[in-house]
Protein backbone atom coordinates (compact mmCIF):
# COMPACT_ATOMS: atom_id res chain seq x y z
CA UNK A 1 0.00 0.00 0.00
CA UNK A 2 1.32 3.59 -0.89
CA UNK A 3 2.08 6.51 1.38
CA UNK A 4 -0.97 8.22 -0.40
CA UNK A 5 -3.26 5.26 -0.02
CA UNK A 6 -2.81 4.63 3.54
CA UNK A 7 -3.30 8.66 4.14
CA UNK A 8 -6.56 8.42 2.53
CA UNK A 9 -7.54 5.66 4.10
CA UNK A 10 -6.81 6.86 7.38
CA UNK A 11 -8.54 10.17 6.75
CA UNK A 12 -11.84 8.23 5.79
CA UNK A 13 -11.88 6.48 8.71
CA UNK A 14 -12.14 9.62 10.71
CA UNK A 15 -15.26 10.01 8.93
CA UNK A 16 -18.80 8.37 9.64
CA UNK A 17 -18.57 5.21 7.69
CA UNK A 18 -21.08 5.68 5.32
CA UNK A 19 -19.87 9.01 3.93
CA UNK A 20 -16.31 7.40 3.72
CA UNK A 21 -17.66 4.92 1.55
CA UNK A 22 -19.43 7.73 -0.67
CA UNK A 23 -16.33 10.06 -0.56
CA UNK A 24 -14.39 6.82 -2.34
CA UNK A 25 -16.66 6.46 -4.87
CA UNK A 26 -16.14 10.03 -5.69
CA UNK A 27 -12.72 10.62 -5.60
CA UNK A 28 -12.45 6.97 -7.87
CA UNK A 29 -15.02 9.05 -10.16
CA UNK A 30 -12.52 12.31 -10.29
CA UNK A 31 -10.07 10.45 -12.22
CA UNK A 32 -7.20 11.74 -10.20
CA UNK A 33 -6.31 8.43 -7.81
CA UNK A 34 -3.23 6.21 -9.96
CA UNK A 35 -4.89 2.97 -11.10
CA UNK A 36 -2.75 0.11 -12.06
CA UNK A 37 -5.27 -0.84 -15.20
CA UNK A 38 -6.03 -4.42 -16.21
CA UNK A 39 -4.03 -7.12 -14.89
CA UNK A 40 -3.51 -10.42 -16.07
CA UNK A 41 -1.16 -13.34 -17.49
CA UNK A 42 -1.60 -17.06 -18.69
CA UNK A 43 -1.82 -18.23 -15.26
CA UNK A 44 -4.75 -16.06 -13.80
CA UNK A 45 -6.43 -15.64 -17.67
CA UNK A 46 -10.05 -17.83 -16.67
CA UNK A 47 -13.24 -18.49 -17.79
CA UNK A 48 -16.32 -18.09 -15.49
CA UNK A 49 -19.72 -19.14 -17.22
CA UNK A 50 -18.32 -18.39 -20.67
CA UNK A 51 -17.21 -15.09 -19.72
CA UNK A 52 -13.33 -14.15 -20.60
CA UNK A 53 -11.79 -12.95 -17.25
CA UNK A 54 -8.51 -11.06 -17.29
CA UNK A 55 -7.88 -12.06 -13.95
CA UNK A 56 -10.47 -14.30 -11.19
CA UNK A 57 -10.47 -11.60 -9.23
CA UNK A 58 -13.75 -9.51 -8.69
CA UNK A 59 -15.53 -6.45 -7.04
CA UNK A 60 -18.98 -7.77 -5.29
CA UNK A 61 -21.84 -6.05 -4.99
CA UNK A 62 -22.84 -3.25 -2.52
CA UNK A 63 -19.21 -0.88 -3.04
CA UNK A 64 -21.23 0.54 -6.17
CA UNK A 65 -24.47 0.28 -5.90
CA UNK A 66 -25.55 2.92 -8.86
CA UNK A 67 -22.93 1.84 -11.56
CA UNK A 68 -21.69 5.60 -10.50
CA UNK A 69 -17.43 4.81 -10.85
CA UNK A 70 -17.41 1.67 -13.91
CA UNK A 71 -14.75 3.31 -15.59
CA UNK A 72 -12.18 3.26 -12.85
CA UNK A 73 -12.87 1.01 -11.02
CA UNK A 74 -12.16 -1.04 -14.79
CA UNK A 75 -8.53 0.34 -14.81
CA UNK A 76 -8.40 -1.06 -10.86
CA UNK A 77 -6.92 -4.53 -11.49
CA UNK A 78 -10.16 -6.23 -11.11
CA UNK A 79 -11.15 -9.08 -13.48
CA UNK A 80 -14.60 -8.67 -13.26
CA UNK A 81 -17.33 -6.28 -11.81
CA UNK A 82 -20.79 -6.76 -10.08
CA UNK A 83 -22.57 -3.42 -9.22
CA UNK A 84 -26.18 -3.08 -7.32
CA UNK A 85 -28.55 -4.18 -5.67
CA UNK A 86 -30.95 -2.79 -8.33
CA UNK A 87 -34.49 -2.57 -7.58
CA UNK A 88 -37.27 -1.51 -10.01
CA UNK A 89 -38.50 1.35 -8.25
CA UNK A 90 -35.88 4.04 -6.63
CA UNK A 91 -35.69 3.13 -2.64
CA UNK A 92 -33.96 4.74 -0.03
CA UNK A 93 -33.12 2.14 1.98
CA UNK A 94 -33.22 1.80 6.03
CA UNK A 95 -32.70 4.88 8.18
CA UNK A 96 -29.30 5.84 8.90
CA UNK A 97 -26.63 4.80 10.89
CA UNK A 98 -26.74 1.54 8.87
CA UNK A 99 -23.56 1.28 8.18
CA UNK A 100 -20.54 0.31 10.86
CA UNK A 101 -16.52 -0.14 10.64
CA UNK A 102 -15.82 -3.07 13.07
CA UNK A 103 -11.85 -1.88 12.85
CA UNK A 104 -10.64 -4.63 15.93
CA UNK A 105 -12.37 -7.37 13.56
CA UNK A 106 -11.25 -6.04 10.17
CA UNK A 107 -14.99 -6.15 9.47
CA UNK A 108 -18.34 -3.96 8.85
CA UNK A 109 -21.89 -4.54 9.46
CA UNK A 110 -24.47 -3.04 7.16
CA UNK A 111 -28.39 -2.94 6.91
CA UNK A 112 -28.68 -0.48 4.11
CA UNK A 113 -31.72 -2.22 2.85
CA UNK A 114 -31.42 -2.18 -1.39
CA UNK A 115 -30.40 1.75 -0.95
CA UNK A 116 -30.10 2.38 -4.95
CA UNK A 117 -31.49 4.91 -7.55
CA UNK A 118 -33.47 2.24 -9.51
CA UNK A 119 -33.33 -0.26 -12.20
CA UNK A 120 -34.21 2.80 -14.96
CA UNK A 121 -31.27 5.20 -13.76
CA UNK A 122 -28.60 2.51 -12.95
CA UNK A 123 -29.31 0.97 -16.63
CA UNK A 124 -28.33 3.81 -18.25
CA UNK A 125 -25.48 4.50 -16.26
CA UNK A 126 -24.41 0.34 -17.24
CA UNK A 127 -25.45 1.16 -21.32
CA UNK A 128 -22.24 3.41 -20.68
CA UNK A 129 -20.07 0.72 -19.24
CA UNK A 130 -16.62 0.57 -20.18
CA UNK A 131 -15.67 -2.76 -22.25
CA UNK A 132 -13.04 -5.23 -21.77
CA UNK A 133 -14.01 -6.20 -18.04
CA UNK A 134 -16.98 -7.63 -17.73
CA UNK A 135 -20.31 -5.98 -15.84
CA UNK A 136 -22.92 -7.49 -14.20
CA UNK A 137 -25.87 -6.34 -12.11
CA UNK A 138 -27.46 -7.84 -8.78
CA UNK A 139 -30.74 -8.03 -8.84
CA UNK A 140 -32.99 -6.89 -6.08
CA UNK A 141 -36.40 -6.40 -4.89
CA UNK A 142 -37.98 -3.39 -3.59
CA UNK A 143 -39.13 -3.56 0.34
CA UNK A 144 -42.81 -2.73 -0.44
CA UNK A 145 -43.30 -4.77 -3.92
CA UNK A 146 -46.87 -7.18 -3.84
CA UNK A 147 -44.51 -9.48 -5.66
CA UNK A 148 -40.80 -9.23 -4.99
CA UNK A 149 -40.16 -12.68 -7.03
CA UNK A 150 -41.44 -10.57 -9.92
CA UNK A 151 -39.41 -8.19 -8.97
CA UNK A 152 -35.94 -9.65 -10.24
CA UNK A 153 -37.48 -10.93 -13.61
CA UNK A 154 -38.48 -7.23 -14.30
CA UNK A 155 -35.08 -5.60 -13.40
CA UNK A 156 -33.58 -8.08 -15.57
CA UNK A 157 -36.19 -7.09 -18.13
CA UNK A 158 -34.73 -3.62 -18.02
CA UNK A 159 -30.95 -4.40 -17.77
CA UNK A 160 -30.70 -7.37 -19.45
CA UNK A 161 -29.35 -5.95 -22.69
CA UNK A 162 -26.63 -3.95 -21.10
CA UNK A 163 -25.04 -6.10 -18.23
CA UNK A 164 -22.93 -9.15 -19.04
CA UNK A 165 -23.84 -10.94 -15.93
CA UNK A 166 -27.15 -11.10 -13.67
CA UNK A 167 -27.13 -12.37 -10.01
CA UNK A 168 -30.08 -13.03 -7.89
CA UNK A 169 -29.75 -11.75 -4.84
CA UNK A 170 -32.44 -13.49 -2.21
CA UNK A 171 -29.63 -13.41 0.53
CA UNK A 172 -29.45 -10.17 1.67
CA UNK A 173 -30.26 -10.62 5.91
CA UNK A 174 -32.17 -6.46 5.55
CA UNK A 175 -34.84 -7.06 3.50
CA UNK A 176 -37.87 -8.39 5.86
CA UNK A 177 -38.57 -11.97 4.97
CA UNK A 178 -36.51 -11.70 1.64
CA UNK A 179 -34.58 -15.15 2.52
CA UNK A 180 -37.62 -16.89 2.62
CA UNK A 181 -37.17 -17.08 -0.81
CA UNK A 182 -34.21 -19.30 -0.81
CA UNK A 183 -36.94 -22.01 -0.26
CA UNK A 184 -37.36 -25.08 -2.79
CA UNK A 185 -40.83 -23.88 -3.85
CA UNK A 186 -40.50 -20.30 -3.79
CA UNK A 187 -36.96 -20.21 -5.39
CA UNK A 188 -37.91 -22.22 -8.27
CA UNK A 189 -40.57 -20.24 -9.06
CA UNK A 190 -39.06 -16.93 -8.50
CA UNK A 191 -35.74 -18.41 -10.86
CA UNK A 192 -38.03 -19.73 -13.59
CA UNK A 193 -39.54 -16.08 -14.05
CA UNK A 194 -35.84 -14.89 -14.16
CA UNK A 195 -34.62 -17.54 -16.38
CA UNK A 196 -37.77 -17.04 -18.80
CA UNK A 197 -36.58 -13.14 -19.21
CA UNK A 198 -33.29 -14.16 -19.81
CA UNK A 199 -34.33 -16.46 -22.82
CA UNK A 200 -35.72 -12.94 -24.80
CA UNK A 201 -32.50 -11.20 -24.27
CA UNK A 202 -31.16 -10.27 -27.21
CA UNK A 203 -27.85 -11.90 -25.71
CA UNK A 204 -29.02 -14.48 -22.94
CA UNK A 205 -26.10 -13.39 -19.80
CA UNK A 206 -25.01 -15.57 -17.41
CA UNK A 207 -27.25 -15.80 -13.98
CA UNK A 208 -26.14 -16.69 -10.78
CA UNK A 209 -27.43 -17.09 -7.86
CA UNK A 210 -25.97 -15.47 -4.24
CA UNK A 211 -26.89 -17.70 -1.07
CA UNK A 212 -26.67 -16.46 2.74
CA UNK A 213 -23.39 -18.46 4.46
CA UNK A 214 -26.25 -19.30 7.35
CA UNK A 215 -27.82 -22.12 5.94
CA UNK A 216 -28.29 -25.43 6.84
CA UNK A 217 -26.60 -27.98 5.35
CA UNK A 218 -29.98 -30.13 4.11
CA UNK A 219 -31.01 -26.12 2.79
CA UNK A 220 -27.65 -26.32 1.25
CA UNK A 221 -28.62 -29.61 -0.64
CA UNK A 222 -31.69 -28.14 -1.75
CA UNK A 223 -30.47 -24.87 -3.10
CA UNK A 224 -27.69 -26.16 -4.91
CA UNK A 225 -30.27 -28.97 -6.55
CA UNK A 226 -33.17 -26.36 -7.62
CA UNK A 227 -30.33 -24.32 -9.02
CA UNK A 228 -28.72 -26.99 -11.38
CA UNK A 229 -32.35 -27.77 -12.25
CA UNK A 230 -33.19 -23.90 -13.56
CA UNK A 231 -30.24 -24.00 -15.68
CA UNK A 232 -28.04 -21.23 -13.55
CA UNK A 233 -25.12 -19.98 -14.96
CA UNK A 234 -23.15 -20.54 -11.04
CA UNK A 235 -23.72 -20.07 -7.54
CA UNK A 236 -22.10 -16.96 -5.55
CA UNK A 237 -20.89 -18.07 -1.93
CA UNK A 238 -22.11 -16.34 0.34
CA UNK A 239 -23.43 -12.77 1.17
CA UNK A 240 -23.17 -11.72 5.10
CA UNK A 241 -23.98 -13.48 7.84
CA UNK A 242 -26.39 -12.82 10.92
CA UNK A 243 -23.76 -14.74 13.24
CA UNK A 244 -21.56 -12.39 15.36
CA UNK A 245 -19.15 -15.41 16.61
CA UNK A 246 -15.78 -14.18 18.48
CA UNK A 247 -16.25 -10.28 17.87
CA UNK A 248 -14.35 -7.47 19.65
CA UNK A 249 -15.85 -4.29 18.32
CA UNK A 250 -17.60 -1.76 19.85
CA UNK A 251 -20.28 -1.81 17.67
CA UNK A 252 -20.41 -6.24 17.04
CA UNK A 253 -24.45 -6.12 18.23
CA UNK A 254 -25.60 -3.86 15.55
CA UNK A 255 -27.95 -5.95 13.77
CA UNK A 256 -27.53 -6.25 10.04
CA UNK A 257 -25.28 -8.72 7.77
CA UNK A 258 -21.68 -9.24 9.25
CA UNK A 259 -18.50 -9.17 6.12
CA UNK A 260 -15.07 -9.10 6.27
CA UNK A 261 -12.73 -10.85 7.75
CA UNK A 262 -15.05 -13.15 10.06
CA UNK A 263 -16.56 -14.47 7.24
CA UNK A 264 -14.10 -16.35 5.91
CA UNK A 265 -14.00 -19.45 7.47
CA UNK A 266 -17.71 -19.91 7.18
CA UNK A 267 -18.18 -18.64 3.62
CA UNK A 268 -15.36 -21.08 2.64
CA UNK A 269 -17.01 -24.01 4.29
CA UNK A 270 -20.45 -23.44 2.71
CA UNK A 271 -18.31 -22.83 -1.28
CA UNK A 272 -16.16 -26.27 -0.55
CA UNK A 273 -20.00 -28.18 0.30
CA UNK A 274 -21.19 -26.85 -2.41
CA UNK A 275 -18.24 -27.25 -4.81
CA UNK A 276 -19.01 -31.06 -3.33
CA UNK A 277 -22.87 -30.87 -4.28
CA UNK A 278 -22.52 -29.86 -7.46
CA UNK A 279 -19.61 -31.74 -8.64
CA UNK A 280 -18.54 -29.23 -10.86
CA UNK A 281 -21.51 -29.11 -13.35
CA UNK A 282 -21.64 -25.11 -12.08
CA UNK A 283 -19.10 -22.78 -11.73
CA UNK A 284 -18.75 -21.18 -8.02
CA UNK A 285 -17.51 -17.60 -7.10
CA UNK A 286 -16.33 -17.23 -3.61
CA UNK A 287 -17.09 -14.10 -1.20
CA UNK A 288 -16.36 -13.55 2.28
CA UNK A 289 -13.20 -12.33 4.11
CA UNK A 290 -10.57 -12.19 1.25
CA UNK A 291 -8.14 -9.49 2.00
CA UNK A 292 -5.20 -11.76 0.90
CA UNK A 293 -3.62 -13.66 -2.12
CA UNK A 294 -3.42 -16.83 0.14
CA UNK A 295 -7.13 -16.10 1.16
CA UNK A 296 -8.22 -16.06 -2.42
CA UNK A 297 -6.04 -19.04 -3.54
CA UNK A 298 -7.90 -20.92 -0.76
CA UNK A 299 -11.31 -19.72 -2.15
CA UNK A 300 -10.67 -21.43 -5.36
CA UNK A 301 -8.68 -24.40 -4.09
CA UNK A 302 -11.50 -24.89 -1.86
CA UNK A 303 -13.93 -24.99 -5.17
CA UNK A 304 -13.93 -21.12 -6.57
CA UNK A 305 -13.36 -20.10 -10.62
CA UNK A 306 -12.94 -16.95 -8.98
CA UNK A 307 -13.69 -14.80 -6.30
CA UNK A 308 -14.80 -11.27 -5.35
CA UNK A 309 -13.72 -8.55 -2.29
CA UNK A 310 -15.62 -5.70 -1.00
CA UNK A 311 -15.11 -5.26 2.81
CA UNK A 312 -11.63 -5.75 2.83
CA UNK A 313 -10.90 -2.34 0.59
CA UNK A 314 -12.24 -0.14 3.90
CA UNK A 315 -9.24 -1.16 5.52
CA UNK A 316 -6.72 -2.20 2.36
CA UNK A 317 -7.70 0.47 -0.20
CA UNK A 318 -8.21 0.24 -4.09
CA UNK A 319 -4.58 -1.31 -4.42
CA UNK A 320 -6.34 -4.36 -2.82
CA UNK A 321 -7.78 -6.43 -6.02
CA UNK A 322 -4.63 -5.33 -7.61
CA UNK A 323 -2.41 -6.85 -5.21
CA UNK A 324 -4.57 -10.42 -4.78
CA UNK A 325 -4.00 -11.00 -8.74
CA UNK A 326 -0.35 -10.55 -8.36
CA UNK A 327 0.07 -12.19 -5.24
CA UNK A 328 -1.98 -15.08 -6.75
CA UNK A 329 -0.47 -15.41 -9.82
CA UNK A 330 2.86 -16.10 -7.90
CA UNK A 331 1.18 -19.04 -5.46
CA UNK A 332 -0.02 -20.70 -8.33
CA UNK A 333 3.36 -20.50 -10.14
CA UNK A 334 4.56 -21.80 -6.92
CA UNK A 335 2.44 -24.91 -6.72
CA UNK A 336 3.17 -25.96 -10.62
CA UNK A 337 -0.53 -24.42 -11.53
CA UNK A 338 -0.44 -23.44 -14.95
CA UNK A 339 -3.38 -21.56 -14.46
CA UNK A 340 -6.55 -21.13 -12.01
CA UNK A 341 -8.97 -23.46 -13.46
CA UNK A 342 -6.15 -26.23 -13.01
CA UNK A 343 -6.27 -25.52 -9.18
CA UNK A 344 -10.31 -25.46 -8.51
CA UNK A 345 -11.29 -27.52 -5.98
CA UNK A 346 -7.82 -29.28 -5.27
CA UNK A 347 -7.92 -27.96 -1.35
CA UNK A 348 -11.88 -29.01 -1.22
CA UNK A 349 -11.03 -31.69 1.06
CA UNK A 350 -9.59 -29.10 3.95
CA UNK A 351 -12.95 -27.80 4.58
CA UNK A 352 -15.22 -30.55 4.34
Amino acid sequence: MSLWERAGLSLLHRLDPETAHGLSLRALGSGLLPLPGRITSSRLAVTLAGMALDNPVGLAAGYDKNAVALAALARAGFGFLEVGAATPRPQPGNPRPRLFRLTQDRAAINRFGFNNDGAEAICARLARRPRGVPVGLNLGANKDSADRAADFARVLALCGPDVDFATVNVSSPNTERLRELQGRAALTALLAGVMEVRATLPRPVPVFLKIAPDLTDDALAEIAGVAVAAGLSGIIATNTTLARDGLRSADRDEPGGLSGAPLFERSTRVLARLSQLTGGVLPLIGVGGVSTPEEAYAKIRAGATAVQVYTAMVYEGISLPARLARGLDGLLARDGFASVASAVGTGRGAWL
